[in-house]
């Protein structure tokens, strides 16, 4: 991903609300599966990191952009920005 796109993907996700947190549960499959169907559906998902999770945002921005073989746009804070590509036809596409 070029330095533009990423660009362009982190304006978008200002708008954003997070979809989820990451909570004392860690990073579960339920929630990565949970997440895989939200990134299928929107292709740019926001996530928040909570202080309890034990986890450190950048870290586990990584982990879970690995484990949804997604980019980890940006970690900013205690949020975390995720897009991936979506094959679904009524799924909202982002021009890159």
């Amino acid at each position: 991903m070029t330095s533009k796109q990423r660009a362009k993907l982190r304006s978008l996700a200002q708008t954003e609300e997070p979809i989820t947190q990451l909570g004392k549960s860690g990073i579960t499959p339920a929630f990565i599966e949970g997440l895989s169907l939200a990134i299928d559906k929107r292709e740019l998902i926001k996530v928040t990191v909570l202080e309890n999770s034990g986890l450190d945002p950048k870290e586990a921005g990584f982990e879970i952009a690995k484990k949804l073989n997604a980019e980890c746009v940006c970690v900013y804070g205690r949020k975390a920005v995720f897009y991936r590509k979506s094959t679904l036809k009524n799924a909202r596409h982002i021009e890159l």
